[in-house]
């Protein structure tokens, strides 16, 4: 697989953004975002998937069977990018929806066999893109960047 890398254009263009000089946290965290989502779109790709619907299979592969409401506050995501999610791996054959026994209102999410299957690609897709994210890091780099990224995180939930 060709991962595509940014152009020498590209390298440049952050002296060309006043964003870089006046706001260097956010552009920072808008350029990483980027970056990060488009290499992982397209390792996920190579498993069918799209960003964002390996975070929802990971959940069921930790526990199966929750509920949209369940998955929606344990990813921190909103109700309508859950239920599109979920729509998709339904169409695509990787989970299935039933109603509960209990309240016919809420609907379960559960893996199919084939949703399953898919782990081990995922859990290859994930353990690469991590391997590129931190290529030139440290082992202290890596646990800075994470206790770092869990304030922002922070700030930002308040």
């Amino acid at each position: 697989m060709t991962l595509l890398k940014p152009s020498d254009k590209s390298e440049t263009i952050e002296d060309e953004i006043s964003a870089v000089t006046h706001f260097p946290v956010n552009f920072s965290i808008f350029s990483l975002a980027r970056s990060h989502h488009r290499i992982a779109g397209q390792l996920l790709r190579e498993a069918g998937l799209y960003p964002g619907q390996e975070l929802v299979l990971m959940q069921l592969w930790h526990r199966d069977s929750q509920s949209q409401n369940d998955l929606t506050k344990s990813l921190r995501l909103d109700h309508s990018t859950i239920a599109k999610s979920v729509r998709r791996l339904e169409t695509s054959g990787l989970v299935s929806c039933n109603r509960s026994e209990v309240d016919k209102r809420v609907t379960i999410v559960s893996l199919t066999q084939e949703g399953r299957d898919i782990e081990t690609r995922v859990d290859q897709a994930w353990r690469k893109l991590e391997e590129i994210t931190t290529e030139h890091l440290s082992a202290e780099e890596k646990v800075q960047f994470a206790v770092l990224a869990k304030k922002i995180a922070a700030n930002l939930e308040k």
